[in-house]
């Protein structure tokens, strides 16, 4: 296609088209004078949001026969959900669902740093100092993890509530940072996965299904957040894609 767009064979609406020049459904492509009809075949990934509870495992199968939270999912012909990122048996909160291994990809690796933000609540009382050592890094068996943002909340009692903001997904990352601090954290919930955040009217053990606007939105975000132009110093805000999130 190249070498016959470079030996001006290709027309778009009557003129001659340009390498990278982009179409269209409206536009009329002629190629060595026959009109090209061209449709898109690609349709848009199924995107879920699913409110997990404790006591569910984020797998298909287990060995011990606990309850998956794939059990309630909706059918699919011809498809299978794909988890983006897991929440371990005693975590609640936001767990997402496509069918497209190339969004779950971009949504889980490694190398695209998205935040994940949790509300964590310990036993016992967090104080600046401990901010400081989530904020620049606590060494753990696997390496070296810390936070993007620790925010305190309060709490009651012998309890602290703060909300928690990281770029990664490691196996049960959260606990173990305040494990290594000396404190034990008795509820944990995630209430944001990049741009999307769980909204308050999804209920436990209840899923919702984005819009095909709000999957755009999502897709819109990933090719902004991971465009190799992109400035350094500027990394994109994230924004709401569905609902709003309780107050954790």
């Amino acid at each position: 296609m190249e070498t016959l767009i470079t030996n001006g064979r290709v027309t778009v609406n009557g003129e001659v088209a340009t390498i990278g020049a982009r179409v269209g459904p409206a536009d009329q492509i002629k190629v060595a004078g026959r009109v090209v009809r061209a449709q898109s075949t690609s349709r848009l990934p199924r995107v879920l949001l699913y409110h997990k509870p404790e006591g569910e495992i984020a797998s298909r199968d287990d060995p011990r026969g606990r309850p998956s939270v794939f059990a309630g999912l909706p059918s699919l012909s011809g498809a299978k959900w794909i988890s983006i990122g897991r929440l371990d048996f005693n975590t609640c909160g936001l767990l997402m669902f496509t069918t497209s291994g190339e969004l779950a990809n971009r949504m889980m690796h490694p190398r695209f740093e998205i935040e994940r933000e949790y509300a964590v609540r310990v036993m016992g009382k967090l104080q600046e100092q401990h901010v400081q050592q989530l904020m620049q890094g606590v060494e753990l068996d696997d390496g070296v993890a810390c936070c993007e943002r620790v925010d305190l909340r309060g709490g009651e009692g012998a309890n602290t509530w703060c909300h928690v903001v990281l770029k990664e997904g490691r196996n049960r990352v959260v606990r173990r940072l305040f494990e290594k601090l000396g404190f034990v954290v008795s509820r944990l919930m995630r209430v944001r996965y990049g741009p999307v955040e769980l909204p308050s009217r999804v209920k436990r053990n209840q899923y919702y299904e984005l819009t095909s606007d709000e999957t755009r939105r999502l897709l819109d975000w990933l090719d902004a957040a991971q465009a190799p132009a992109a400035p350094p110093d500027a990394p994109p805000t994230p924004a709401r894609v569905a609902g709003r999130r309780g107050s954790g």
